[in-house]
């Protein structure tokens, strides 16, 4: 990548970094996406899943065609970065990368562009809304598939903590199923020095958190991989009375249907227990969300092949992580493979999610390569 188009997708992502658009509120970066395309003169059309895009570049005779994805949403976490680039849209923040995903597949269209020596087809994918808003779904239901019609797709996440540049390709499950999960307890409240008046939902909640793990550790095969975890409690208002109801919430991760259906019932089970056993009332509601982000076999050849061929290190051992990925929705529709791009060290609290977390540019000529490689390749 030359040093003039490399400023441009620093540029680039530092201004998407400094204006963030949250989940279902992609508006402005939509804008700046469509107008970076316009002055590439790539046609796009917007609005594919409220605020997706969806461009195409066509070269050569061939009716071959891919697809490459990137999503654009942002978090609700308040930056402590203290970058010159940082949000300025108070309690919104690209913790996630999401901003560096949107510039480099830019940086492959511009790559794409530029090299006549390929045929065929390329949709590029702006995806909205990927941090739990349904924005896979959404495109694939304004007819992505059928109004770009497309053989295979490819993504990619980068990676905090491996080596920047280094692209990881997984044979396989690449990122987990997810469900969020919610209990409603409800008691009977009272002062806090008569318990024996109340039926208390604080006790039953501490030890509905503790059971819960008892399902992981005893119902799900240990060489299977699964994870519960609660990150909400809201209950009580004073310190001196009992509540009369608490609400937990948290979330199930897993690889596989039938460690699902464990899970689920486990779940279910434990909660009616604990609700027994405290003489409360304990409801359950588990949303399932979206499903394992696992590759087939032909394109993570191809993905991995497309690193090599462009220059970049290849890691192929790597485990794959229990977190969830949109991109899963899309792999249920049509072959493909979702790689992860090194961001570098994670030291300093730089890691996914984290509101120090801030996209490494040195990675975009990278992730522009390979993004832009991956298509050729699948092309032939």
């Amino acid at each position: 990548m030359d040093s003039e188009l490399l400023a441009r997708l620093t540029a680039w992502r530092r201004h998407l970094h400094a204006h963030p658009g949250l989940t279902l509120h992609e508006e402005e970066t939509a804008a700046f996406v469509s107008e970076r395309l316009a002055e590439m003169g790539i046609p796009h059309q917007r609005g594919i899943g409220k605020n997706g895009i969806v461009a195409t570049i066509s070269r050569g005779s061939s009716n071959r065609a891919v697809g490459l994805r990137a999503d654009m949403d942002a978090l609700p976490i308040t930056e402590q970065t203290g970058v010159p680039h940082a949000s300025t849209n108070p309690g919104v923040m690209h913790a996630c990368g999401h901003d560096g995903h949107t510039t480099s597949l830019l940086g492959a269209a511009a790559l794409l562009m530029a090299d006549p020596n390929w045929s065929g087809t390329v949709h590029l994918v702006f995806q909205p809304a990927e941090e739990g808003g349904g924005g896979a779904r959404a495109m694939i239901a304004d007819g992505l598939f059928q109004r770009f019609p497309m053989e295979r797709i490819f993504g990619y996440h980068n990676w905090p903590g491996l080596e920047a540049g280094t692209v990881a390709v997984h044979d396989g499950p690449v990122m987990a199923a997810g469900a969020r999960v919610s209990f409603a307890i409800e008691g009977a409240a009272g002062h806090a020095a008569l318990p024996q008046l109340t039926r208390d939902p604080v006790v039953a909640a501490g030890h509905l958190i503790v059971a819960l793990q008892s399902v992981v550790a005893r119902n799900v095969d240990p060489l299977e991989s699964a994870v519960i975890s609660i990150g909400v409690i809201q209950g009580g208002s004073a310190a001196n009375q009992i509540p009369a109801t608490v609400n937990l919430h948290g979330t199930m991760r897993y690889y596989r249907d039938h460690i699902r259906d464990v899970l689920d019932a486990g779940v279910r089970r434990v909660a009616a227990g604990i609700g027994a056993t405290c003489d409360v009332s304990i409801g359950v509601e588990i949303r399932y969300g979206v499903g394992a982000t696992v590759n087939t076999g032909p394109e993570a050849e191809v993905a991995a092949a497309a690193a090599e061929h462009a220059g970049l290190a290849l890691r192929r051992d790597l485990p794959p992580a229990m977190t969830g990925e949109d991109f899963a929705w899309y792999l249920r529709e049509k072959p493909g493979a979702f790689a992860w791009i090194g961001n570098g060290p994670d030291s300093g609290g730089r890691e996914l999610h984290s509101p120090r977390y801030d996209f490494n540019d040195a990675v975009l000529p990278a992730a522009s390569a390979w993004l832009a490689t991956v298509a050729r390749d699948a092309l032939r």
